[in-house]
Order: C-alpha cells, then sequence, then structure tokens
C-alpha cells in the first residue's frame, strides 16, 4: 500500500476540544523591555514564564477556516503564569496514507495538520482566580503562529498527537500604571512550544 500522504477525508465542519501537556522556549526579540546585552532579565512574558505547561484549546472547523481559544498555564521559574488566546485562521489536515480500508471506514490512521492563525491574548503572572478582571493582567499581545502537527486518529472521536506551535508575537504591558499608547512599554517576543495532543472532534 503507498504511504504517500493523502488528503484526509473532508469533513465540512468540525468541532473540537483539545488536552495539552509539554513545554515552551520564548525569547524578547525587541524593544524598550527587551535587554539585549543579556545583564538582567528580559521583561517578556514568554521569556519569564516557566517552561513546563499544560491547557485547552476549543475551536471550530469549517472547510480550511478555523477559529480557535486557549488557554495555558506555566510552571517552574519558582511560579506560575497563565496564558489565554483566541484568533482565527487556516487549518489543513493531511492523511499519512498506509491505513486499510477497514480502518479509514472506522476513523483511523495517521495524520499530518498543519495551521497558521492570528491571535489576541493576555497573560498573568499568577494563577487566575475568576472571573478575570484587568488587574490580573499582565501583558496583552497579537501573536502570528504556524502549527505543525502529526499523530494518529484512533477513531472518529478521538486522536492523540504532537503539535508545535512556532509564533511571533508584538506585546505590550498591562495593569499598574503601564498605558496602551506609551510605546516604553511595548517589545517583541518569539515563542516555541512542544505539545503532547488528545483532542475530541465532532465531525459533520
Amino acid at each position: 500500500m503507498s504511504s504517500v500522504p493523502t488528503v484526509a477525508e473532508a469533513n465540512v465542519f468540525k468541532v473540537y476540544a483539545e488536552a495539552h501537556g509539554g513545554g515552551m522556549y520564548g525569547k524578547g526579540l525587541g524593544g524598550d523591555l527587551v535587554d539585549n546585552d543579556q545583564s538582567m532579565y528580559d521583561e517578556a512574558f514568554f521569556e519569564n514564564a516557566g517552561p513546563g505547561l499544560y491547557g485547552v484549546a476549543v475551536g471550530m472547523r469549517f472547510l480550511v477556516l478555523a477559529v480557535e481559544v486557549q488557554h495555558h498555564q506555566f510552571v517552574g521559574n519558582g511560579g506560575l503564569s497563565t496564558w489565554s488566546q483566541f484568533g482565527a485562521g487556516l487549518q489543513f489536515e493531511l492523511g499519512t496514507g498506509g491505513s486499510s480500508a477497514a480502518d479509514k471506514k472506522a476513523g483511523k490512521g495517521g495524520y499530518v495538520q498543519l495551521g497558521t492563525m492570528l491571535f489576541f491574548g493576555v497573560g498573568t503572572g499568577q494563577q487566575v482566580i475568576p472571573p478575570l478582571s484587568n488587574d490580573e493582567i499582565t501583558d496583552k499581545g497579537f501573536l502570528l503562529q504556524g502549527t505543525l502537527g502529526f499523530g494518529m486518529h484512533l477513531n472518529k472521536a478521538f486522536d492523540i498527537g504532537i503539535s508545535i506551535p512556532v509564533s511571533y508575537g508584538y506585546f505590550f504591558k498591562s495593569g499598574g500604571t503601564a498605558v496602551a499608547n506609551d510605546v516604553s512599554t511595548h517589545y517583541q517576543s518569539g515563542q516555541v512550544e512542544a505539545l503532547l495532543v488528545v483532542r475530541g472532534n465532532i465531525k459533520l
């Protein structure tokens, strides 16, 4: 049987929910809050967030158009911080081929997923106490994110796999005396995550 990737079975509409666990690396790349000579810690959110993470995402996809909401909690570096973001973009899925006719009928088989999305997000330097208030938010930002994922369809409803989101963002500090139009509180940052993903799907 051919192992050449093929287009996955088309689903016009899909709703999904994911559980995430893994790690993150972030680096401040520019702005007044980023210290390029490394003489002190940068104030970029993702550079100071703990490297371990867990969280959830929920989304919808119509053909290749997707919207998604994510919430991640970061642990390590002596504390806990959170980042929540919502956005929209494009999401594509390819089957890896090699599945039997019976597996395809049962919804099983490998997949590769590609996506690019634009997000708006907010971060906190502590555990969120619902409802989230503006004085709990330390950072806000816009992120352009590209994602490569691969894994297995266990059946028509559940998948397990690995996802690698890479993003670049423009951020600004929030709360306290920070003012959005004060560019001295703005900075740029790049981030990469490696996630174990367990996904539940409703496909139409």
